[in-house]
């Protein structure tokens, strides 16, 4: 697996349960702070981009 270089979310409060995000070979990267060695999601840029729009509109599905 490739160093990543993540970068935890602005939106992170205190205590142990941040979302960190990293970039690598087109590819948007997700973990969790609290299981670092727990599962990556990995998306495409621009599916990532879509979900940011989202949640800042406020859109929800379901």
């Amino acid at each position: 697996m490739p160093p990543y270089q993540w970068q935890k979310s602005s939106y992170c409060g205190q205590g142990e349960s941040c979302v960190h995000v990293a970039a690598h070979d087109n590819t948007v990267n997700v973990t969790e702070s609290s299981d670092p060695t727990g599962a990556i999601l990995r998306t495409t840029p621009t599916a990532w981009a879509a979900l940011l729009r989202s949640v800042k509109a406020g859109t929800t599905h379901g």
